[in-house]
């Protein structure tokens, strides 16, 4: 596997972020900042983009580094319009969307490195274009839509009962 001491962390800590976020998925249809699981995962995630940045398989700055600055801009973004736009509006369907992004941007290199690493010795996939890879990630890319899609319709619910009440 050859994981650095920071690989480690940074995997350990990913790991987390990605439990917190499925778990706030299921129970409240969104990554939700307003309850812990929604926290950890905003937290562990900066601390895994931040840590991402030390890490770099062929050395030298990458796309991997890239996107784990997207992946920071989006959580910094949605976490402000949390706390500085309170309420049931419309910056709520712009803070559901852009945690979504940010947990579809963290699959990208969570899939890669998973699937050409585990089993160790034998991983499912030879590298980045093997199709399993593919496939995966398209498999991903629909659910984010399907849940893109059903987060906007329950925040509309939500918005129209703030205004009836």
């Amino acid at each position: 596997m050859g994981l650095s001491v920071l690989g480690i962390f940074h995997t350990i800590i990913g790991v987390i972020a990605i439990v917190a976020a499925l778990v706030s998925f299921v129970r409240f249809g969104k990554i939700n900042l307003g309850n812990i699981t929604g926290k950890i995962y905003f937290y562990f995630t900066i601390i895994t983009s931040l840590t991402a940045l030390g890490l770099s398989k062929h050395g030298g700055f990458n796309a991997g580094h890239i996107l784990s600055l997207i992946i920071l801009i989006l959580v910094a973004v949605a976490f402000y319009l949390h706390n500085k736009k309170p309420g049931n509006n419309k910056a709520r369907y712009f803070e559901n969307f852009l945690m979504s992004f940010s947990f579809l941007l963290s699959m990208l290199p969570t899939v890669n490195e998973t699937l050409t690493r585990v089993p160790v010795g034998h991983p499912l996939a030879k590298d980045i274009n093997d199709p399993l890879i593919g496939k995966t990630l398209l498999i991903i890319f629909i659910l984010f839509m399907i849940g893109s899609v059903y987060q906007v319709v329950k925040q509309i619910k939500i918005n129209k009962s703030e205004i009836i009440s």
